[in-house]
């Protein structure tokens, strides 16, 4: 079965969801952060992503002290993104717990940084950011599309070492119209070997369903459990038949 893994994102050291990366359609699901990875643990979630909206707007980390609390007081294997530039932000997000971090517009803006990092801390450790905007990579917290194509992208950090790659297509981004299972499809028809992470679109139980039968490894979801499209029982029954 798919790997699930829900994902918090954070503004202001609040649980938010935004609609197509768009910070002007925010809203807030809960002001304690620790309350719903605590609620995702006890239901049997081993994973989290762990998004921190402000880092990418301010190019540094802003919610670290967010990931420690969260790593202290729960047994979650947590992935951290969002604002990610330098050594010294990989330091802290690693000394506050994080499991894996992961990287998007640092890979854009500065390959060399992002290519350091796989050789530092290893392709296991390290994540790639791979967000897309009409078939384009967009960075910056999804402000700013490049002229990027996708698969070249991908295909050069996977040649260094790199096997995680996170995906969003941000028309489908918080809209519960569905994953975007065509382009999931092709990606992984071109590179068959990497762990892809679908995200953006899951709007019920049926949507990992489908993902899973399309052969993609992992899926992020977040806006439909806290719309009360995936309830914590449905989460459970698949991660049990997993």
């Amino acid at each position: 079965m798919i790997e699930i893994i829900p994902a918090i994102d954070l503004i202001d050291g609040k649980c938010v969801r935004l609609s197509q990366g768009d910070y002007a359609q925010k809203t807030v699901y809960n002001e304690n952060p620790l309350e719903i990875a605590k609620m995702f643990a006890d239901a049997g979630i081993q994973r989290l992503h762990l998004v921190d909206l402000d880092g990418a707007k301010a190019h540094h980390i802003v919610n670290h002290k967010v990931l420690e609390m969260i790593t202290s007081s729960t047994n979650l294997v947590v992935d951290f993104g969002g604002g990610l530039k330098s050594d010294d932000d990989l330091r802290i997000a690693f000394e506050c717990g994080a499991s894996m971090v992961t990287g998007g517009s640092i890979a854009v803006k500065n390959p060399d940084i992002f290519s350091s990092w796989i050789i530092k801390f290893g392709g296991e450790k390290i994540i790639l950011g791979a967000d897309i905007k009409n078939d384009k990579i967009a960075v910056g917290g999804w402000l700013e599309t490049t002229e990027i194509e996708l698969m070249p992208f991908i295909k050069g950090f996977m040649s260094q070492g790199i096997n995680k790659v996170i995906c969003t297509d941000i028309s489908k981004d918080g809209m519960l119209q569905g994953p975007a299972i065509e382009l999931y499809k092709r990606m992984l028809a071109e590179q068959p070997k990497m762990y892809l992470i679908a995200s953006g679109g899951v709007s019920s139980a049926r949507d990992i369903e489908l993902l899973h039968e399309a052969g993609i490894p992992a899926v992020i979801t977040g806006k439909a459990i806290y719309e009360g499209r995936i309830s914590l029982t449905e989460l459970t029954k698949l991660i049990i038949s997993n």
